[in-house]
């Protein structure tokens, strides 16, 4: 198979759409296909030139030159005359399928290949917008932003043939905008193989962090919808009975001067660390199996995959359960579910903290609970998705010889 996928993120931005891709990829090409993966260019690094090559000649990246975005810098648009070219040219050749992963400017760049092409186009919604587009316009009346995501989301899911949606909640969401594009329910999943190792006492010695302190770490993108505040708040009520807890934050995003702020704030100077990204082959590893738990609360994720990682490592997870996150912890037995109360939450983390045997338990439940999501598994439906979507009548928002 040759398939052509267009996102208007990718490494070395850290996402969760740009480790979907990859794994995606990873696989892909590990059964012997073709990808050709179109993504802005970030500009000359030597990270994003690895992450170009690492799967040699069958994954082929196309880079176009991109602009900073003003509300978030850490993104890129890519420009219209860049993709003019990069569509005239990718139009000439037949690709089995289209996969498009953001409905930015990649949505209609790849609408508009696919038709010329003749291939069908098969679209993953990853992100739930409808909540995500108030934090980052506030200056415009929520319910009117609410309601411009609903109305966009199913205009845009209504231009491709198959839907790729990573949980059935996420799938309910769509069908209540109006949705009726086909849809397949298909995680993305990880790749086991590369969450066997890490070494937390080297990653304690490397951060201060005696050996035997308790130690809690979560691994986000610190953006507003995160709800980050919300796990320093809970930190904040362990540290007065645990004063030597030490609560690793690892990744980067336009939230961490704030959340720093309230750290000191609450007064957790002391017991907050901040990591910033880490590489997600060495040192996030060493993070992970250097927590007695795991946090996370997030209420928009459409999956989560760190909570997946965390498991295949046996580290002990309390989470709040909210969209994608219910569905991976509906049955996992390496997780403690609470609700949305720094009060509830914090008495679950104490727990794990102070029960060796609870932490055992959990840790040896977790490995067990992420081979649900080991995606050499899930991408054998993928293949099935690309095989079996046809392209229809719907009408690209931006025909081919309308390129702007």
């Amino acid at each position: 198979m040759d398939l052509l996928m267009v996102s208007d993120v990718y490494f070395p931005r850290v996402n969760g759409v740009s480790t979907s891709i990859r794994t995606f990829v990873r696989a892909l090409v590990g059964l012997g296909h073709r990808v050709t993966l179109v993504a802005p260019d970030y500009g000359d690094s030597p990270e994003q030139a690895a992450r170009d090559t690492e799967f040699g000649a069958a994954f082929e990246v196309i880079r176009v030159p991109a602009r900073v975005l003003f509300f978030d810098p850490e993104d890129r648009l890519m420009t219209a005359r860049a993709l003019r070219g990069v569509e005239a040219r990718l139009s000439k050749r037949r690709f089995d399928a289209v996969h498009v992963h953001t409905p930015f400017r990649a949505h209609a760049s790849g609408v508009r290949i696919a038709r010329a092409c003749a291939a069908p186009v098969v679209e993953t919604y990853h992100t739930y917008f409808e909540e995500y587009v108030a934090h980052y316009l506030p200056w415009c009346p929520a319910p009117l932003l609410r309601l411009f995501a609903r109305r966009l989301s199913r205009k845009l899911c209504h231009e491709v043939d198959h839907l790729i949606v990573p949980t059935a909640e996420m799938e309910t969401v769509l069908r209540d905008y109006g949705v009726r594009t086909p849809a397949t329910v298909l995680p993305t999943g990880i790749d086991l193989d590369e969450f066997q190792d890490g070494d937390g006492q080297r990653f304690r010695a490397s951060h201060g962090i005696a050996p035997d302190a308790p130690v809690v770490a979560t691994v986000s993108r610190l953006a507003i919808e995160k709800n980050i505040p919300f796990l320093l708040e809970v930190a904040a009520r362990v540290v007065r009975e645990a004063p030597a807890l030490r609560f690793v934050v690892a990744g980067e995003g336009p939230d961490e001067k704030r959340l720093r702020s309230l750290a000191r704030t609450l007064g957790l100077a002391p017991n907050v660390i901040f990591v910033g990204n880490l590489d997600r082959r060495t040192t996030l590893l060493d993070c992970y199996r250097a927590a007695d738990a795991f946090l996370f609360a997030s209420p928009t994720e459409t999956q989560g995959l760190v909570l997946i990682e965390a498991m295949a490592l046996g580290v002990p997870i309390v989470s709040t359960a909210v969209m994608g996150t219910a569905t991976v912890l509906r049955r996992a037995r390496g997780a403690i579910v609470s609700g949305q109360d720094v009060e509830e939450f914090a008495r679950h983390v104490l727990r794990v903290l102070r029960d060796e045997q609870m932490r055992a338990t959990l840790s040896a439940a977790g490995p067990r609970d992420a081979k649900a999501w080991d995606n050499t598994r899930l991408i054998q439906r993928a293949l099935e998705v690309y095989a079996t979507a046809r392209p229809d009548s719907a009408t690209p928002s931006f025909p081919l010889e309308e390129r702007a």
